[in-house]
């Protein structure tokens, strides 16, 4: 029986007069009579809808939206609550598997805290789109990093070396002007020490967000986070450049870290205390370096080092802004009061980092280098 044509006898049998819902007991003996052509997770979720239900009846539009591969919120609500249990093996213990297969089920469970997400997520995965976002951005950074050590014929510490700092793509506020600097500095890296680590950690953790997640939320994450950066340097450290791409990583680093501890019984990802703790130790000597290179620079150079504020302020995106989208899988961001509260208080934020870069500087009567 296709879907068409089941819809049409579930409307014309189980509801004739158009009411929009279902009783329980008819659909329970629709589920077990006819040989319904789906696979056996779906199966598994259309009894889960029917068990979870305590009036007494199933919503047409819910069933809909199954069938269409959606999950409406109330399902979600009642898997939630607890109140069915997953009737096959867990997703574990499935064999057989080719190799793509077997990094999606390790995605599931690096990712979602939900064993019902996870298998909802390992059937309904397709590999389209693919996860480009983060693979592009770092091969971006990659090219334009032997690009400019090529160049200068200088492979770390690039930003004592003037030409490097002349480059249109830095964040210099003296061309704050400039507005596309505020973006493109995260193409340009202090040396291979930090584009090493930043690579790393874009394709450790991004690359499996984006495939659960999409290439929407996790490129908004991410370039707010970069956004954030560079917006909070030109407030907190007025006389700073800015390089690296570490406001969107930390966002993408933070924002997984902190739905990992907000979920912890529910993860199942190998070893997860121990990589976490590994996790933040890398990141505290990421931003320990930062600050070590900005105030106390190992060698003499023209003008300030690149601030380290990007790497707090990607942190804090990630723990507001990140934790949200990542508990919202498959659920509309719209439809949630919480995100609107975010989304308004980063709109308020990038308003008074717009009016201090155009006045604060001038009022202040703060001394800027001057631009390279």
């Amino acid at each position: 029986m296709d879907r068409s044509s089941l819809f049409q006898l579930i409307q014309e049998q189980l509801d004739p007069e158009n009411t929009g819902f279902i009783p329980v007991e008819n659909f329970t003996s629709l589920v077990e009579h006819h040989e319904l052509q789906l696979d056996p997770s779906k199966l598994d979720m259309l009894l889960a809808l029917v068990q979870s239900n305590e009036e007494g009846q199933v919503c047409y539009q819910e069933l809909i939206e199954l069938m269409s591969s959606k999950r409406s919120s109330s399902f979600r609500r009642a898997i939630a609550n607890g109140r069915r249990t997953l009737q096959r093996e867990i997703l574990l213990d499935e064999t057989g598997l080719g190799l793509y297969k077997r990094f999606v089920r390790y995605v599931a469970y690096e990712i979602l805290p939900c064993e019902t997400d996870r298998r909802w997520y390992f059937h309904q995965n397709r590999l389209c789109p693919p996860p480009v976002f983060i693979a592009v951005v770092t091969i971006v950074q990659i090219i334009v990093f032997m690009c400019y050590g090529i160049m200068l014929n200088k492979w770390v510490l690039q930003t004592y070396q003037p030409d490097f700092m002349k480059s249109p793509l830095v964040y210099h506020p003296g061309h704050r002007a400039q507005v596309w600097r505020f973006f493109s500095y995260m193409f340009m890296h202090v040396g291979l020490e930090q584009l090493g680590f930043n690579a790393l950690l874009q394709l450790m953790i991004g690359v499996p967000l984006e495939m659960v997640h999409g290439i929407l939320r996790i490129s908004l994450l991410y370039m707010a986070g970069v956004l954030a950066g560079s917006l909070t340097v030109s407030i907190t450290d007025m006389r700073a450049p800015v390089v690296g791409g570490s406001g969107g990583v930390y966002a993408l680093c933070s924002a997984h870290l902190a739905n990992v501890v907000m979920n912890w019984a529910g993860m199942r990802c190998p070893y997860k205390l121990l990589r976490m703790i590994l996790a933040l130790v890398c990141m505290s000597s990421e931003v320990g370096r930062a600050v070590w290179l900005r105030f106390s620079p190992p060698l003499p150079s023209s003008g300030p080092q690149p601030s380290f504020m990007a790497h707090l302020s990607g942190a804090v995106v990630g723990i507001s802004m990140g934790l949200l989208i990542l508990r919202s899988y498959e659920e509309s961001l719209q439809k949630q009061c919480s995100w609107w509260v975010i989304v308004f208080s980063f709109i308020t934020f990038l308003l008074f980092a717009i009016f201090w870069n155009i006045f604060a500087y001038e009022l202040l009567g703060v001394q800027i280098p001057p631009p390279p």
